[in-house]
């Protein structure tokens, strides 16, 4: 199962902005997953939207880098760009035009290799647009193995918060795991993520996987609960923007790696690795999911 993974969402470049100047890499939160996954072992397939421009060249490039196979949507506008102040770490986003009307068309190539997925990982998608929902629908639905999805949403991206909500809550059905963060189910749908957790479980999700920052994750199953706090470490924070996606590829492999969702306490280790993982990722600039080594200095407060 682990050579057989999709990953479906959005791929960008992210500006990054500070005092000091500006600095563009490739990012946005499929790519991110995609190469966390490649760092972690796996054979991962990208489908995302990318222009025909030199942002597009640069995450070609860096897909290729890191062994990510790329099935490539058109953008007839160019390719995303999210740009992003930092205040102590922490981005604020705005994003160009392309990024906004994000679009993905499900073409032959692509529909032939999410029907052998194994896996099929959805980190950023419009949920806002109800064709690009039924669109995703209609792609997968031959698809007779595992789906988990991380909305990802962000305020500058969506033009219908509402839609997103409502159409999320009516796609979890559908999946076998869905992510949530703190900040996505307060903007979404205005509740704590334990609450809106216990939402999905009733809308349908499989398992939600709920994260809050600096306080860890915690799964949520029908009649189980598991929960890992985020790895001490005494190096400094450098940039949260990766944690997230980090913590979904931790997930992600796990799960390939066992073949089927973990479950029960098996969620103790596969939580516990996520957030070791984390935890690493923040500590560099950028995105690009990190593995720590538990052997150096720094970790566990020492």
């Amino acid at each position: 199962m682990s050579g057989d993974v999709v990953v479906i969402g959005d791929a960008l470049i992210d500006e990054l902005r500070s005092p000091h100047g500006s600095l563009d890499a490739p990012g946005g939160s499929a790519v991110n997953v995609a190469v966390g996954l490649s760092l972690l072992g796996l054979r991962p397939t990208l489908i995302a939207m990318v222009g025909d421009d030199p942002d597009g060249d640069s995450l070609r490039a860096h897909l290729a880098a890191f062994g990510v196979s790329l099935l490539a949507s058109a953008s007839p506008h160019g390719t995303g760009r999210a740009i992003s102040n930092r205040i102590n770490g922490e981005p604020t986003y705005s994003f160009n035009s392309p990024a906004r009307h994000r679009r993905i068309q499900f073409d032959e190539a692509m529909l032939a290799t999410l029907g052998s997925a194994a896996i099929v990982a959805v980190s950023g998608y419009p949920f806002d647009d109800s064709e690009q929902v039924q669109a995703l629908d209609a792609a997968i639905r031959p698809v007779s193995n595992l789906l988990l999805v991380d909305p990802n949403p962000r305020l500058g991206m969506m033009t219908e918060r509402e839609r997103f909500g409502d159409n999320l809550q009516h796609f979890a059905a559908r999946c076998d795991l869905v992510k949530l963060g703190d900040e996505d189910s307060q903007l979404l749908h205005s509740l704590p993520v334990s609450e809106a957790a216990a939402a999905y479980l009733g809308w349908g999700a499989g398992v939600v996987l709920a994260t809050e920052g600096g306080h860890g994750a915690t799964v949520h199953e029908p009649r189980f609960t598991a929960h890992a706090d985020i790895t001490s470490d005494a190096r400094p924070i450098i940039d949260t923007m990766g944690a997230g996606d980090a913590t979904f590829a931790a997930v992600v492999a796990s799960t390939a790696q066992l073949g089927r969702l973990p479950s029960g306490r098996e969620w103790d280790s596969v939580l516990q690795r996520a957030m070791a993982i984390a935890a690493e990722t923040i500590r560099v600039a950028g995105g690009t999911l990190q593995q720590p080594d538990m052997s150096s200095p720094g970790r566990n407060g020492t």
